[in-house]
């Protein structure tokens, strides 16, 4: 049995590692296009400063990817608990976001009558649409400032997403599924938290856990699966089509290289997957071009300590009402060790997203200038950077729209036409680490199953 991988990111890979262990002797290759395997895990060590092109982290609370961090004897790096604090940009003013709802309501983030409005969320009646954006949600359940000010920055933090068009549905399950039960977010929370009391696990709405790392970064992970596979990962090697014959299926390269398969996996992005499988089903490939990917940049940059006013904490976030031209930064430096060396800092802005994809196809000089405008206007940093590195992607974190589980239903459809052609990756249920890690397990043991 042939088993062909088409994407060497971390959907990829992991599924390939998961594949040999439960059947070392399976036959499974792995194709990347790019010359270093990892798609949008990228770590890169430069003059001292450890900095991350992409995928900075994963939360502590999916015990698959800790699973396997720990069978790949890789030791996790949880982050500071000194940089807990989180801030958010509002009203030109970097304001700190309260960590209990007794904070939250004796702070002055919203008004008097926006947090009042989020008491009242518990009277609102369930909502009769199927798939809302999370935007329409927001503002229905808690009131246009709670939106604007925090739903909003969450969601472009995230996703780099537009939340007038994203589905509430498909990018927070937790959020929909707690208004579907219990007809309030509010009474949801609070009926958690009592069986919470009987079972000891920690609840809530949104993500939860620890942001965790490695010592020399995301790309430990990469590098250490990549080592596991060996010559079963080819870099280099581009696949530009997928074609069905009788017994089996036809991978083939940009070389002109094929490979013969009985079970072909696409994990790459849904706008190159698109393009392998036009010739083999138009249908297919025009529902997976349709879903979005809107650029995105990644700024780092590095000040000596001495010249700035140092700020404690994890980084802020920007609302789409302040009008700034970066989505965030974090505070790289403060959150993990060896990130910057001693006596400098180092923090990463990212720019772009749904909202203003083009800005980030601009070149570094403009890019850094921007950044640079922007931390002096937020954190009052005065000086130029003394390192910079910037990291693009023209194709950036893939946008679950609304509908998009009808369009998953449509492509999985399509897919029972075609047995043994499989799709995995973060174009489809769930863009982070810990998504991609449980769905390649997922799929390893549906693969497995029928060898």
């Amino acid at each position: 049995m042939k088993v062909v991988i088409v994407g060497g990111g971390i959907s990829g890979l992991s599924l390939a590692y998961f594949l040999l262990e439960k059947n070392p002797g399976i036959d499974v290759s792995v194709l990347e296009s790019d010359k270093q395997p990892g798609g949008k895990i990228w770590t890169d060590r430069t003059d001292g400063f450890l900095c991350e092109g992409g995928v900075n982290g994963f939360l502590d609370n999916r015990p698959r990817t800790l699973e396997l961090v720990s069978k790949l004897a890789l030791t996790p790096l949880r982050s500071n608990d000194a940089a807990r604090k989180r801030y958010l940009y509002s009203d030109r003013k970097l304001h700190l976001l309260p960590e209990s709802p007794a904070a939250f309501f004796a702070s002055n983030l919203l008004s008097l009558y926006g947090r009042f409005r989020i008491v009242c969320e518990m009277f609102v009646p369930k909502g009769t649409r199927d798939d809302e954006t999370l935007a329409e949600f927001a503002r229905r359940r808690l009131g246009r400032e709670a939106f604007e000010k925090l739903i909003d920055p969450m969601a472009s933090g995230i996703y780099a997403g537009d939340p007038e068009k994203m589905s509430l549905k498909s990018c927070f399950r937790k959020v929909y599924d707690l208004e579907m039960k219990y007809g309030s977010l509010i009474r949801g929370m609070l009926q958690l938290k009592k069986e919470a009391k009987k079972t000891g696990k920690k609840v809530g709405a949104g993500p939860g856990g620890v942001l965790t790392s490695f010592y020399d970064g995301m790309g430990s992970l990469i590098q250490s699966l990549a080592h596991h596979l060996g010559s079963r990962l080819s870099v280099n090697s581009k696949a530009v089509s997928i074609e069905k014959s009788r017994d089996n299926y036809v991978v083939t390269l940009s070389d002109n290289t094929s490979f013969g398969a009985d079970i072909v996996v696409l994990s790459s992005p849904a706008h190159a997957t698109a393009e392998m499988v036009s010739g083999l089903d138009s249908g297919l490939a025009r529902l997976l071009r349709d879903i979005p990917y809107p650029c995105i940049s990644v700024v780092c940059v590095g000040y000596r300590k001495d010249r700035i006013k140092q700020s404690d904490g994890f980084g802020f976030l920007v609302p789409g009402r302040e009008g700034r031209k970066i989505l965030g930064t974090l505070w790289d430096s403060n959150i993990f060790p060896n990130r910057a060396p001693d006596g400098y800092v180092l923090f990463r802005s990212m720019l772009g997203g749904a909202r203003a994809s083009e800005l980030a196809m601009k070149d570094d000089e403009l890019l850094t200038d921007i950044v640079a405008g922007e931390l002096r206007d937020i954190m009052d940093i005065t000086v130029q950077p003394d390192f910079v590195r910037v990291y693009r992607h023209e194709k950036g974190i893939p946008q679950y729209l609304r509908d998009h589980g009808k369009r998953l239903e449509n492509i999985y459809g399509i897919l029972r036409k075609y047995p043994g052609l499989h799709l995995s990756g973060n174009s489809y249920q769930g863009i982070g680490v810990n998504d991609c890690i449980e769905n390649s397990h997922k799929l390893a043991e549906k693969i497995a199953s029928g060898i």
